[in-house]
């Protein structure tokens, strides 16, 4: 069980990281003039998107893994920890089809048009936007909140060492804390940045340490 989860957890965000540096478009993210000429311009917005959107359902349910093994020590833990999970499931869907489908065609509307239409359209990208704020803020807070009572059922329960728990516990605070600041700062600043760095590497270690858990379970003992 902890080698599937942590299996599904690092493949899911390491070949999603690798699909985004190879073909998301990068720029100034809240200078909306500049990046969206660049959404425009790209050819494969949507299916980077959807890419994404797969990988990370698929590192969601690597943890909804580690819930159904968790149940019989921590119940009640675990149960609210899967509901978190699937609900960040849910918003991330909502996020995906804002941010991979609507913005792109809000966006390459505005490309295309000319004369005073252009601000309409320009105004109506913002609009979309901002929506995508929004849903990356409460997807944030919902994942943030996940890994607190995943974490907290970790550390009760006897399944893996109890930093493993602890690690994912401060995972959740840091990616809360990224949460509120998108609510307030929209999606790009240094802030985001240091601990969006710090999250990834919470998050990775904490997937490797399923694997190495899981690994010594099974060698066999004299």
């Amino acid at each position: 069980m902890l080698i599937l989860s942590g299996s599904l957890l690092l493949g899911g965000l390491v070949v999603n990281a690798v699909q985004r540096t190879l073909l998301h478009p990068t720029g100034e993210e809240d200078d909306h003039r500049a990046i969206f000429s660049e959404y425009a311009a790209s050819d494969v917005w949507v299916a980077t998107h959807l890419a994404e959107y797969v990988l990370v359902l698929v590192a969601i349910a690597g943890l909804l893994v580690i819930c159904r093994g968790l149940r019989p020590e921590t119940p009640y833990l675990a149960l609210l920890a899967a509901g978190a999970l699937v609900a960040s499931g849910a918003v991330w869907t909502a996020l995906q089809a804002v941010d991979g489908v609507t913005l792109k065609q809000a966006v390459d509307a505005w490309a295309a048009a000319s004369g005073a239409d252009k601000a309409t359209r320009f105004a109506d990208a913002e609009s979309v936007r901002w929506i995508e704020w929004g849903l990356q803020g409460y997807f944030r807070v919902l994942l943030g909140l996940a890994f607190l009572l995943l974490g907290a059922a970790l550390v009760a329960s006897r399944l893996v060492p109890s930093w493993l728990g602890v690690l994912l516990v401060v995972g959740g605070l840091l990616s809360l804390a990224i949460g509120i600041s998108v609510g307030y700062q929209g999606l790009e600043s240094g802030f985001q940045d240091a601990v969006g760095i710090a999250l990834q590497v919470v998050v990775l270690v904490f997937g490797a340490g399923l694997l190495v858990v899981g690994r010594r379970a099974r060698e066999p003992r004299d």
